[in-house]
């Protein structure tokens, strides 16, 4: 691997948005530089919605959004960064654009030219829907209220757009066009200054005009039963874009492909891979693309090989395929290993008891996946669902061998089908099935026999043939195909992440993306054989511990693994709090139900700021706004008390009633005084596991990203609590600090000492940068009476070579007030790193010399001053 392959040294996270642009990340250049990342990875630069606060909501993917500053933003910008040394990564969303006629000028054309418009085939949209109402016609459900109640009460006017001389259908803040045909030019002049439905003849020429449009107006309700377009999971203002086709996957790319070729970014994050109709083809065509302008671009600029990595979730035992030609995942799979072994498994009988007392469910997890994913068939996706059935339908109707399965039969097999696949989605294609499609498939096909009635088994059968034996496709058949792995990943994300996550609260830092709650934790010797195994196969996919989407902060969870550790604590915790909850609650005409308040009380324990006082009157009252506000989205999520488009505003209310008490008793032995103090004892130990999970982060097989602001202690909540804005006047304070380590450690709670640790490591990994982007993975033995409650591996490249060393299980062992084990509990635990050879290392945290003799080196040495140690080999 020549140093001008390398891959990104390690990156940082910026959320873009009208509040923090081009200009304001220039600003934080130097920053980063210091730091020591290689790369800032950017969302979505491209034209959004106004306001947007994401940028996924695309209006233009030929410009750059004006919001961040436009074309001259960026570039003066990414000057600022190459100044620095800094590459840039984007995140592009090939999958969905904004459904804006206001703002997506695309969109805007087909709507006012139907399936004429140059654009029409751009968009996912089904021009030959079974519904007569709308052949050829787009449903446009935006509305607030029915269609007929809308028109009647004067809310759709007719009126001439100033700017473009052109009537226009107002609705709110819309301004949908009309087609020309259907409306004579030359009579705008009669027009009417405001043409509406508050009178008889205004409504029937009104109502017979929008009649002839290409695009049906509809209540926003009707959109998840009858919508003709896919969309983006439940979000009827996202279309899907048909990227599989050539004409707009270049229409998509062409600009993301002119910054790369002029050497201004390195790589691409693509949102959402899984959503397109094959992202196999997609992937390999974008990387032909990158990889035929690679030797383009000009060498002063740029700084790294093309870099590809995607949004993919990946099952537990689930593998990236390799075909694709990426440099691996954005990191949720890795969030979920390094979680995964800084849990304790003897926790699994505790935890699961005392949440079926508080819960009253004994639900397996995977039982409460199926029953969510049934829901969300026949509520929520309900017309991806219906649309994919009916061209099953129509495939069987073709065919004599199976015209007499009926549509009824094909829905129940289809549900059964889905409810039990325990991967986001397969992937068959004209190409061979893979193994591990056919793997997951019979998995789910086995479960789904069990299910379904003798007289629906033959429709099971019929649609696995189809899925699975591509073999002479019909067009008609591959469309079908491809809608019913469409449905998959919305399908899988919104009922596991989107419901069940809110839903079962047994521990919830095993709630994350990419995660199964199900599994709590992992022995060291599975970590090891998975980092082992991406060394060899992925050694450039991105390595995250937090996120955009995640669902609690790094240290949050590591807070709440400490959880796993103390169950029987944890439990008698709860009781107590319990207890003295009840008058409370039998005050309240309603209030959060036993889940919920388990819930409640993880969140507030893994969350609460360090160093908050019950007392503090004000930060008490900042930190309860935002629970509010994770409250409220973790009910509606859920969907046992409402929901988002239905929610139950007494129970919802109740809720709030709940945590405002708990919030006005801030006396020592009032619930929240307990809790705080119950969330004090647990936050040394969680914090010993937050450094370990940073220092693995940081050292592993891959490119470490680091997600704005956790540099710091990362305590935040689900969106949008985790996109607050960043205090970099204090990141930067901390980053100039020199008081070293002891101070650091003294003062844990401030944060110094988390990014300290990431900067020195991502200092080693500059100096020492073929070592960690190519050095093979070693895991290393411990031995000892402690030897469970340390982990450790080794990298390797030539003569290079380097210990990881981290704390792990520290909850009964840990110092009381500072991150640590004392010296002299490691007693004679020590790595076993060589057999009968003598090495000397130096501790690069500490700049101190140790020397492992007879292959072993001493715990009590390596972590004297700390609890996590990185070692490179000098001897």
């Amino acid at each position: 691997m020549s140093q001008a392959c390398l891959p990104p040294r390690a990156t940082a996270r910026l959320q873009l948005h009208a509040g923090f642009t081009f200009g304001h990340a220039a600003e934080q250049v130097d920053y980063y530089a210091a730091l020591g990342v290689s790369h800032l990875y950017l969302s979505p630069i491209f034209s959004a919605r106004p306001g947007s606060t994401h940028g996924y909501d695309v209006t233009d993917f030929r410009a750059i959004n004006p919001e961040l500053g436009g074309e001259a933003g960026f570039y003066r910008f990414a000057e600022r960064a190459r100044e620095h040394s800094l590459g840039l990564v984007l995140d592009i969303v090939p999958n969905h654009m904004a459904a804006s006629a206001d703002h997506n000028p695309w969109w805007r054309d087909v709507l006012a030219r139907g399936e004429q418009s140059a654009y029409a085939h751009h968009f996912d949209i089904d021009w030959h829907s079974s519904d007569p109402d709308l052949h050829g016609r787009v449903l446009l459900p935006i509305l607030g209220k029915p269609y007929w109640e809308a028109l009647c009460g004067g809310e759709l006017t007719l009126r001439i757009d100033a700017r473009a001389g052109q009537p226009v259908v107002c609705y709110g803040e819309h301004a949908l066009p009309l087609a020309d045909e259907t409306f004579d030019p030359a009579t705008a002049a009669s027009l009417p200054a405001r043409l509406d439905g508050h009178d008889a003849a205004g409504r029937a020429r009104l109502h017979a005009l929008l009649e002839q449009q290409h695009y049906r107006l509809a209540w926003w309700a009707t959109a998840a039963d009858e919508l003709n377009w896919r969309r983006f999971f439940e979000i009827s203002e996202l279309v899907g874009m048909r990227v599989e086709q050539l004409s707009v996957f270049e229409a998509i790319h062409g600009l993301v492909l002119q910054l790369f070729r002029e050497g201004w970014i390195d790589g691409v994050r693509v949102d959402h891979v899984d959503g397109l109709a094959d992202p196999a083809a997609y992937c390999k065509r974008l990387r032909a693309h990158l990889t035929a302008l690679a030797p383009d671009r000009p060498p002063a600029r740029a700084i790294a090989c093309p870099w590809l990595v995607i949004e993919k979730i990946l099952a537990e035992r689930e593998t990236l395929r390799a075909d694709w030609l990426v440099d691996g995942t954005t990191g949720y799979d890795f969030m979920n290993e390094v979680a995964c072994v800084l849990h304790d498994g003897a926790g699994t009988a505790a935890l699961t008891a005392l949440w079926q007392e508080m819960s009253g469910d004994t639900r397996h997890v995977q039982a409460q996946v199926e029953s969510a994913r049934s829901r969300m068939l026949s509520h929520h996706l309900v017309t991806e669902y219906e649309g994919a059935c009916r061209r099953l339908h129509a495939c069987a109707r073709s065919e004599p061998a199976s015209r007499d399965l009926t549509l009824a039969s094909l829905r129940r097999a289809l549900a059964a089908l889905l409810a039990p696949l325990q991967v986001y989605r397969t992937y068959f294609s004209e190409r061979v099935p893979t193994r591990e499609d056919k793997a997951a498939l019979q998995h789910a096909a086995d479960a789904a026999r069990a299910r379904l009635a003798a007289t629906d088994l033959p429709a099971l059968a019929r649609l696995l043939s189809w899925l699975a034996d591509p073999a002479g496709d019909s067009m008609a058949l591959r469309e079908a195909r491809t809608r019913v792995q469409q449905l998959m990943p919305p399908l899988a994300a919104k009922a596991t992440e989107d419901t069940v996550f809110y839903r079962y609260g047994r521990l919830l830092s095993r709630n994350e993306v990419g995660s199964n709650p199900a599994t709590l934790a992992v022995p060291p010797e599975d970590f090891h054989a998975r980092m082992a195994q991406r060394a060899q196969a992925w050694p450039n996919a991105m390595l995250a511990t937090a996120t955009h989407d995640h669902k609690r902060g790094e240290d949050a969870r590591m807070r709440l693994a400490v959880l796993s550790e103390l169950p029987e604590a944890w439990a008698e915790a709860v009781r107590l709090w319990e207890m003295r909850c009840r008058p409370l609650l039998a005050r309240l005409p309603c209030g959060p139900d036993g889940a919920d308040r388990l819930m409640l009380y993880q969140t507030l324990a893994g969350a609460w700021p360090a160093g908050l006082e019950p007392g503090h009157a004000q930060g008490v009252s900042a930190f309860l706004a935002r629970m509010q506000a994770w409250q409220l989205k973790s009910i509606r999520e859920a969907k046992r008390h409402g929901s988002w488009t239905s929610p139950d505003i007494a129970y919802e209310q109740g809720c709030a009633a709940f945590l405002d008490a708990l919030g006005a008793d801030t006396s020592a032995g009032g619930v929240l005084g307990q809790i705080a103090r119950f969330a004090r004892s647990i936050a040394v130990p969680g914090a010993i596991n937050s450094l370990t999970q940073t220092l693995v982060q940081l050292t592993a097989p891959g490119v470490p990203d680091r997600y704005q602001g956790t540099e710091g202690w990362d305590l935040s909540l689900v969106d949008p609590d985790n996109r607050r804005p960043v205090d970099f006047e204090a990141l930067r304070a901390q980053l100039a600090d020199t008081s070293g380590w002891p101070e650091w450690l003294a003062n844990w709670h401030d944060g110094r000492l988390k990014l300290q640790l990431i900067r020195s490591v991502l200092a080693a990994r500059r100096v020492n940068a073929r070592l960690f982007a190519a050095g093979d993975y070693c895991p290393i033995a411990l031995v000892g009476p402690l030897a469970v409650h340390a982990l450790a591996f080794g990298r390797r490249h030539g003569q290079e070579q380097a210990l990881v060393v981290g704390t792990r299980l520290a909850a009964r062992l840990s110092e009381r007030d500072r991150p640590m084990l004392a010296p002299a509990q490691w007693r004679d635990t020590a790595l076993q790193v060589a057999h009968r050879l003598n090495s000397r290392w130096v501790e690069v945290l500490t700049n101190r010399p140790l020397v492992a003799r007879e292959g072993r080196l001493a715990l009590a040495e390596v972590l004297e001053m700390l609890p996590v140690a990185l070692l490179l080999r000098t001897a």
